[in-house]
């Protein structure tokens, strides 16, 4: 992002000219060791170039052009040497000799700002940046060391406001925000501690930039907020399953026992079959092995004679008075697999409504339609969940979720 300084250096010397620029004249004295100047610049031999800048200034009763070209090499040949300092006093007196073109003056605020960056200046970084700006210049690439600059000296308001401003107009331009940016401006927030501000930027790092990390910090601060309901810990857990945020013996373990007490056999016996799949259960020897043993061989058998009830449980969930039972019906059958039977089942539970929780059905209903393929529905539905008490919250991220869906 930050050019090195043998590339600023390369950028200024271009369309540098000595001793020939708008017909004014240099004398032989000057300019001859300006040009050998010019040429070891061009080679990269920096400190050879500074010998002869020293040179040039030792003759006396100089020119104002003559001291701009001084000027000019000597900070040019100090950045591609890595001397910071000495380049930008010598491009800050330029600036202030009056004696550039705007066009110069932009390409000199430009390096100033760049080189103040490079010697951790960061003071001087946003003050000739703010000025490169307000003369006209217009490359953006500044704005994102400029943000830089503000957290790197301790100023994390003003580094996330400064980062949501160029967020926000990536976004608007329809382009995907650097995952770098994100985490910079996800750290300032976090500097402040502004959890609110924080879990916003990770909702956005989970929609373009997902990793199981992300979705798991996710997850746990937006479930942990006030309010949340215990009864959606099940809930919580599916999300993680699909995003990849379940890692540990103990989640699948505890996921597991979560669905049997819900009635669901069928879900608890694939996600116990998932976690030895992804070779986080079953390893080894000792307790915690012979315990998921004993729990996949219990979720195996209480599946077994749940498949067998199933068609009865579905028709006195018909016959009830309200959609309680076919809900509940409906979800034990996608615990099953059976997809499009259970959904059916809720749809039907729903229409017929009296349910205690009818948010709660509607985000389950949406994540069985992104199981089985039908994301335009499980978005609407999403979309449609309301309720303080953490399913608007869920069914916010599972459109982050259904967003990476094909």
């Amino acid at each position: 992002m930050i050019r090195s300084r043998l590339l600023i250096a390369t950028a200024l010397l271009l369309g540098l000219g000595v001793a020939a620029v708008a017909g004014e004249p240099v004398r032989p004295e000057v300019g001859k060791p300006l040009q050998a100047a010019q040429e070891f610049i061009r080679q990269k031999g920096y400190k050879d170039a500074l010998a002869k800048v020293r040179e040039a200034e030792t003759v006396p009763d100089r020119t104002a052009y003559e001291t701009v070209l001084i000027e000019q090499l000597r900070g040019i040949a100090a950045a591609g040497a890595g001397d910071q300092a000495t380049a930008i006093r010598s491009f800050e007196t330029l600036i202030a000799g009056g004696q550039l073109s705007p066009a110069e003056q932009l390409r000199f605020s430009e390096a100033i700002a760049e080189l103040a960056y490079q010697a951790k200046d960061y003071r001087k970084t946003i003050t000739w940046t703010d000025r490169y700006y307000k003369q006209g210049g217009t490359d953006a690439r500044l704005r994102k060391f400029v943000a830089q600059a503000y957290y790197l000296q301790g100023d994390f308001a003003n580094a996330a406001k400064e980062l949501q401003d160029q967020i926000d107009a990536e976004e608007r331009a329809g382009r995907t925000v650097p995952e770098e940016q994100l985490q910079l401006l996800a750290s300032a927030y976090l500097k402040q501690n502004d959890g609110v501000g924080y879990a916003a930027v990770l909702e956005k790092l989970v929609a373009s930039h997902p990793t199981p990390d992300y979705w798991a910090d996710l997850i746990r601060r937006v479930t942990t907020r006030s309010g949340f309901a215990d009864r959606l810990r099940l809930d919580v857990g599916r999300l993680a399953l699909n995003a990849g945020a379940v890692n540990t013996s103990g989640r699948y373990v505890e996921l597991t026992e979560l669905a049997l007490q819900a009635g669901l056999p069928g879900e608890a016996k694939a996600i116990i079959q998932k976690g030895t799949a992804v070779g986080v259960l079953g390893l080894g020897n000792g307790a915690d092995t012979d315990r998921q043993k004993r729990l996949r061989d219990l979720a195996t058998r209480s599946a077994e004679d749940d498949l067998k009830a199933l068609p009865a449980n579905e028709k006195e969930a018909s016959a009830a008075r309200d959609g309680t039972g076919l809900v509940n019906t409906g979800l034990d059958y996608i615990g099953h697999g059976q997809l499009e039977k259970g959904i059916s089942l809720i749809e039907q539970g729903i229409r017929k409504g009296g349910l205690k929780h009818p948010e709660d059905a509607k985000l389950r209903l949406g994540v069985a339609y992104l199981a089985a393929g039908h994301k335009d529905k499980a978005i609407q539905i999403f979309r449609s969940v309301d309720g303080s008490d953490g399913t608007a919250d869920l069914a916010r991220l599972w459109i982050l979720q259904a967003g990476r869906s094909s």
